[in-house]
């Protein structure tokens, strides 16, 4: 339930033109938010920010023409944000399986040798190995750079944004497609192992 509580430095003119905009586009926008995102939590969730968002602006003073629109735009943005703030793709998420009757999750780590030395999985290690890093050699510069920051010297976007004066947004997109091409190059890797 979206909190109508208005903090108490606004008038009570202001109060009421925000209770009355709430209370007329609720529904209206909350049935848009809630066919771009998954649940019905993350759509309540969207709507308070939409209306903190409004709150903000009435209290910053800043005049807002076209109420119903700037709504919608604001909960577009609101949804946009939400989804870039996902857990970007990793490799292991897109080779993870469900195993057995128990549904119990495998990753791909799973199926490689252990840290037994028998020269079978030396082997098996050594072709994983070479096949991986050869399909990192075939990615473009920057995708290799920030998969192997972020997979395996486990930095941060915000470190690896530090180090290569890229921002974060274009660090994440450039990570997933590494993932993407990585994913579609080692299949037969993957379907041998499985």
């Amino acid at each position: 339930m979206v909190n109508l509580s208005i903090p108490l430095s606004m008038s009570d003119t202001q109060n009421e033109s925000i209770k009355q905009v709430i209370v007329k586009e609720r529904k209206r926008l909350l049935d848009f938010i809630r066919k771009r995102v998954p649940t019905q939590e993350d759509a309540e969730d969207v709507l308070q920010d939409v209306f903190y968002e409004l709150v903000n602006t009435y209290r910053l003073m800043k005049p807002v023409e076209q109420m119903a629109s700037w709504l919608f735009t604001v909960a577009r943005n609101k949804i946009t944000d939400r989804y870039r703030k996902k857990k970007p793709d990793s490799l292991e998420d897109h080779f993870a399986i469900r195993a057995g009757d128990d549904g119990d999750r495998m990753d791909i780590s799973d199926f490689l040798p252990s840290g037994t030395n028998s020269p079978e999985t030396e082997m098996m290690r050594e072709a994983i190995m070479q096949d991986l890093v050869q399909a990192l050699d075939e990615l473009p510069k920057e995708q290799r750079e920030v998969f192997i920051m972020h997979e395996l010297e486990d930095k941060s976007y915000q470190e690896i944004a530090e180090l290569t004066g890229a921002n974060v947004n274009t660090l994440l997109s450039r990570k997933r497609y590494a993932v993407l091409y990585l994913r579609e190059r080692l299949q037969n890797l993957y379907a041998d192992l499985f």
